[in-house]
């Protein structure tokens, strides 16, 4: 797939192939900038001389991975993938570790003689709450989606699926 590319200043080019980013880093006209996602750094490129074409995110969400590409839309609206990400969720994870402290809580109330029962002290009611479990998914996709922003020159997202 594609390397990400920034220029001295830390601002994105468009991502270019695996071979042209080897070159650039065996002449020594590139650094490494990170490795995850890997992203290089041009030493003697500006953004301002560089021409830009449109890239779009888009996702495709589901409740264990979301598919996350960086696609290149042409003139005549062919889709090009630059790169393509599956981001697993934790969401089975946070769901047990919320039981297992539920257990434990219980426990601890059970321990106690003359605690009275609580049952109308429940917050969770409130609008636009999402599950703990969801509210990672989200969180998670749109801080990858924040991170390519800063990688690469993206212009749109989009939450269809992306096909070939």
């Amino acid at each position: 797939m594609a390397v990400f590319v920034l220029d001295r200043s830390g601002r994105p080019l468009m991502p270019y192939g695996e071979k042209r980013a080897r070159l650039l880093l065996e002449r020594g006209r590139a650094r490494v900038h990170k490795v995850m996602p890997f992203t290089i750094r041009i030493i003697d490129r500006k953004a301002e001389d560089s021409e830009f074409q449109m890239l779009r995110v888009k996702l495709d969400p589901g409740s264990k991975t979301t598919g996350i590409a960086l696609v290149r839309e042409t003139e005549d609206k062919d889709v090009a993938v630059v790169n393509l990400f599956e981001l697993h969720h934790r969401g089975r994870q946070i769901s047990e570790a919320i039981t297992s402290r539920r257990a434990h809580r219980r426990l601890r109330r059970s321990k106690l003689r003359y605690r009275a029962p609580r049952f109308l002290n429940r917050g969770n009611k409130k609008k636009g709450r999402l599950a703990p479990s969801l509210q990672h998914r989200v969180d998670t996709c749109m801080a990858w989606v924040r991170r390519l922003e800063r990688l690469a020159p993206v212009s749109a997202i989009s939450t269809e699926l992306v096909r070939f």
